[in-house]
């Protein structure tokens, strides 16, 4: 009789939300292979004590320490290791010893649990863009090589790409984008635009954040920053192209002239059961598509003009330091006041601009040094705020 091969051991940081779901669905697929022992969320108690009872799992972490959440969780009983807290979903990335830790936390609250993970010496899956925008230069540190797979679509087809060549060959990341909902919008029009418009996407089904930040391209301009620290290239070799299908996920020109792309079904879950099966490849977590049966692929250059978040999250990457890390903490602010309704969505890019204005880059020294940069331009950004909405 063989021997019985053992299940890698995965954790899954976000487990309630888009990226986090999808986690889960590829685990469920082949449950053969992964074991889920840990999950961790912001707030969902329900959501979070249905994936624990589903999967079985006996270590969670929830962010939320109110007396609500705790009575509530204590529906699962004596067996569960549940801990609260700011610190609590840091601590199970630590606490769990995972094979594989799926990163997939929303915001610069991802730093100190992706840290944590690497620590441990697991597999990070990093599906979170902030940590890298605000903290690569630590995260990268902390990797040992081959330690940090990502799996957002673009840098996951990247990272594929790559391996047709060795990385000193390489000439340009070609990092493309869907355009999102108001592809060739004018300003004037952007500027009329709702929360609820901004939140249909086209071709992907995420999060809001990540929605809106796809519909003002300030999610690409985020994606420029995480090329630079997960692939160790300077921004200005990584180009964005606009590709309205959405199939081609990117592409990567090496010096030679070859250029060499990955396509695929725009669904999450490729990327993220390619971070777990690395380098194995296995059955496909979605339908493939028939490309006897599809389009004309289109590409063009981003409009800078008006979808000036790319352009000021190109600039923050030039500039680096921590300038990049307060850039994204005042683009959470904006866009969060932008989906309750305070401000316009042109108004993101100019609370942006504001707090860029305003800050001084240093050298990224500690994860101090950078949350106080985060609480400092989101203080600002506040201010900015409020100041627009009068």
């Amino acid at each position: 009789m063989g021997e019985t091969l053992r299940r890698a051991r995965v954790c899954i940081l976000g487990a309630t939300g888009s990226i986090g779901r999808q986690a889960l669905d590829v685990c469920a697929k082949h449950a053969a292979r992964l074991e889920v022992v840990g999950l961790a969320a912001g707030c969902a108690v329900d959501e979070l004590t249905r994936d624990a009872r589903a999967f079985g799992v006996r270590d969670l972490a929830l962010a939320d320490d109110s007396p609500d959440a705790r009575a509530r969780m204590e529906a699962l009983g004596e067996g569960c290791a549940c801990e609260f807290g700011a610190n609590a979903v840091a601590e199970l990335a630590e606490r769990v010893a995972a094979d594989i830790v799926v990163v997939a936390i929303v915001g610069a609250a991802a730093i100190a649990p992706t840290l944590a993970a690497l620590k441990t010496g697991a597999r990070v899956a990093l599906a979170n863009k902030e940590c890298l925008v605000a903290a690569g230069s630590l995260v990268a540190a902390a990797a040992s090589p081959g330690q940090l797979i990502p799996v957002d679509s673009e840098h996951s087809a990247i990272f594929q790409c790559l391996q047709a060549g060795h990385p000193s060959e390489l000439r340009h990341i070609w990092l493309t984008c869907s355009g999102g909902p108001f592809r060739g919008y004018s300003r004037e029009a952007l500027a009329k635009v709702s929360a609820e418009d901004a939140l249909r996407h086209p071709t992907w089904s995420m999060g809001p954040k990540i929605t809106i930040d796809s519909a003002d391209l300030m999610n690409k301009g985020l994606e420029v920053i995480e090329a630079t620290w997960l692939f160790n290239v300077d921004a200005r070799r990584v180009k964005v192209l606009i590709h309205p299908q959405s199939l081609v996920h990117s592409m990567v020109e090496f010096e030679d002239g070859a250029t060499i792309a990955q396509l695929g079904a725009p669904d999450m879950r490729g990327a993220i059961q390619y971070a777990m099966s690395y380098p194995e490849r296995w059955e496909a977590p979605a339908p493939a598509p028939d490309w006897r049966e599809k389009g004309p692929l289109t590409f063009d250059a981003p409009d800078l003009e008006t979808f000036r978040c790319l352009a000021l999250a190109m600039e923050a990457a030039h500039v680096g330091g921590t300038m990049p890390a307060a850039m994204n903490a005042a683009n959470e602010m904006a866009n969060a006041a932008f989906r309750a309704g305070r401000i316009r969505m042109t108004e993101i890019d100019e609370v942006v601009e504001v707090v860029m204005d305003a800050t001084s880059p240093a050298t990224v020294e500690s994860l101090e040094q950078i949350l106080e940069v985060d609480a400092r331009a989101r203080r600002a950004a506040e201010a900015c705020v409020e100041e627009l909405a009068r």
